[in-house]
């Protein structure tokens, strides 16, 4: 039987648990003052996600830090989102802690994003597993494939929006690995990258279906209506640019040998770790 792998994208499950609560600022803030909220959120998105896909392996990925490669290539890639939360910040430490705990490996490298790192590891598995990526980012979809499927949270908790690359195709018309043409094309407002100005997703699909690939878009400018020209002549350099910043680096230096991610959980040492943090009701999950 094949082995089935469940790559969590921490960033996004976290982020999603704060702001579910921090919205009406309620922070469960436990008896020793540590804001809990996001880590509360985060252990009952995962273990509900477990419980419905039924892993026999998991691993966590987290961005490590602000500053990747992608700042290197433009400085003023996600310069738009602001500090997070004081809130939040603890909560960072904490939720690896708890993940450890549940003998789920963290995977992280300075310099590259929480999704570079799913995007290597779900290339590396796939031919000997069936990989799941859960996360609240649509980005990722471009590395689906075979052996790769994408599960999108949904409001709530246990709701999902499953991709496989036959129904994206369908969908969209175009492949997942033309999503990082695409994305180059109509730029990322919430990545802050502009890509081509004035082209938005329709006209960018339209290209993209029409041509194949941003390169023959580029290399046939002439058969372009004269406003479309005009506005890939302007923005040549950051089209280019724009691709390098939206595709996913699936070659990170990250590595975790599928033997360390075999998920069992020790109940009694989880729920240690559950009543120390005063979260009183995720025991019926484990």
């Amino acid at each position: 039987m094949r082995k089935q792998v469940l790559l969590v994208d921490g960033m996004a499950l976290l982020f999603r648990a704060f702001y579910a609560t921090a919205m009406n600022n309620y922070f469960m803030i436990n008896s020793k003052g540590m804001p809990t909220n996001a880590v509360h959120g985060f252990v009952r998105h995962l273990l509900t996600a477990t419980n419905h896909f039924q892993p026999s392996h998991v691993i966590c990925c987290w961005d490590m830090g602000s500053h990747t490669f992608r700042n290197d290539l433009y400085p003023e890639y996600k310069a738009n989102r602001g500090a997070p939360p004081e809130e939040l910040v603890p909560q960072f430490d904490l939720v690896k802690e708890v993940t450890e705990v549940m003998d789920i490996p963290n995977i992280g490298i300075k310099g590259f994003e929480a999704d570079d790192c799913i995007g290597t590891l779900a290339r590396a598995y796939q031919h000997e597993a069936e990989v799941t990526i859960l996360t609240g980012d649509q980005d990722i979809l471009q590395v689906l494939d075979e052996g790769i499927r994408v599960a999108l949270l949904k409001k709530g908790f246990g709701n999902y929006d499953v991709y496989e690359a036959e129904r994206f195709i369908e969908e969209k018309g175009i492949t997942p690995q033309q999503m990082i043409d695409l994305k180059a094309m109509m730029g990322d407002s919430s990545d802050n990258y502009p890509g081509v100005k004035g082209v938005g997703e329709k006209t960018a699909l339209k290209l993209l279906i029409q041509h194949g690939t941003l390169d023959v878009i580029l290399d046939n400018l002439d058969t372009l209506t004269k406003a479309q020209r005009a506005k890939f002549e302007a923005d040549l350099d950051m089209v280019h640019l724009s691709r390098k910043l939206a595709e996913i680096n699936c070659e990170a230096n990250v590595d975790c040998d599928l033997s360390d991610a075999e998920f069992k959980i020790d109940r009694e040492k989880v729920m240690t770790k559950f009543e120390e943090l005063e979260f009183k009701r995720l025991g019926e999950f484990v």
